[in-house]
């Protein structure tokens, strides 16, 4: 692996405290991710990542006021290139997560593995847009 020169900076949004620390401890163990904020729903999410601007947002889908799929719409509206992965207990919204602009879509019980692998190669896409 490369030198990284600066480490991918995360928000996480989710309305469940236990799920935003959990997240927290696993992505702190990385050398190239550093959290820069946390949100714990829909509306939070958009204004600290309009003031943080994160790399990436891990998106939890269902969140009070504004769910994480409207949330990933605003998000992307007003900073085009943060990257969305939209975190969920249920499959069902994929198509709706990625037409707001997610780059990707988890399921929460997903392997530790396969999300530090979504964060990064979110990085590494180049926008459709």
């Amino acid at each position: 692996m490369g030198t990284i020169s600066q480490p991918i900076k995360i928000l996480i949004a989710d309305d469940d405290r236990l799920v935003r620390r959990s997240l927290r401890l696993l992505l702190q163990r990385e050398e190239d991710i550093a959290v820069v904020g946390e949100a714990a729903d829909g509306l939070e999410a958009v204004s600290r990542t309009a003031r943080a601007c994160p790399d990436v947002v891990l998106m939890d889908a269902g969140m009070p006021r504004v769910d994480g799929i409207e949330a990933t719409r605003m998000v992307k509206e007003i900073c085009p290139k943060v990257k969305v992965i939209v975190l969920t207990v249920y499959g069902d919204r994929l198509l709706e997560a990625l037409l707001a602009g997610a780059s990707h879509y988890l399921l929460k019980d997903c392997a530790r593995e396969e999300l530090l692998v979504r964060i990064r190669e979110s990085i590494h896409q180049r926008s459709a847009v």
